[in-house]
């Protein structure tokens, strides 16, 4: 754990340094999915320590918020569906070519909803393109795996209103995580996580050819 009072690039990459310092890492000749929000920080850091080729996959539920936040409240509902709508088709072109038609809908609506949508969105995209969406695209496509341990951590630590120093935050956070590891769950799709890593290996393979060429 590292405590910090903003996700900049420095403490996360600090961050990232230490986990494989302990022993992080990808498996000799295999590679690493990252799933992440729209944090630049973050991003930055992930791209310092990881390099430029890991494959990042943006969450969508955090790209349709950051779209529709730019929306009045009655129109938003609207546009989470047919974004939505966009995402859930398995293939990479289709759901590809549907947000780009929703770029081009939104820019005649709010500018800045579409110029919201169009950034990042490849990474969005990055189960459909590696041929996975369908298999591990539910537990994957957003960060809610991370969320969800969040959450359950803030539910028990949200009733105590006075620390007196930062080691006491560090035992309290690093107790209630192993409290709630206890209620942990597969992820859903993990007996296909073989396909995941198959997809990747192709990816580097791939990446590899073109630079070469």
């Amino acid at each position: 754990m590292v405590q910090t009072a903003t996700e900049n690039r420095r403490v996360c990459a600090g961050f990232l340094r230490e986990l494989e310092e302990r022993g992080f890492r990808a498996p000799k000749g295999s590679r690493l999915l990252v799933v992440l929000d729209g944090a630049k920080g973050l991003r930055a850091a992930v791209r310092d320590v990881l390099g430029d080729d890991t494959p990042v996959q943006r969450c969508q539920w955090h790209k349709r918020e950051n779209v529709v936040s730019y929306l009045a409240k009655e129109e938003q509902p609207k546009w989470r569906r047919k974004l939505q709508a966009a995402y859930a088709h398995p293939a990479y072109a289709d759901a590809k070519r549907s947000l780009e038609r929703l770029v081009r809908e939104l820019a005649l609506v709010n500018e800045s909803a579409a110029r919201s949508l169009e950034e990042g969105l490849e990474e969005t995209l990055t189960l459909h393109r590696l041929g996975v969406f369908p298999e591990m695209g539910t537990s994957f496509k957003t960060t809610n795996l991370i969320e969800s341990v969040m959450a359950r951590v803030e539910d028990k630590t949200q009733r105590v209103d006075r620390w007196k120093t930062s080691d006491q935050k560090h035992r309290w956070c690093a107790a209630t995580l192993l409290m709630v590891e206890k209620q942990f769950r597969r992820v859903r799709g993990c007996e296909k996580l073989h396909l995941l890593q198959h997809a990747l290996m192709a990816n580097i393979k791939a990446v590899v050819d073109n630079t070469t060429r």
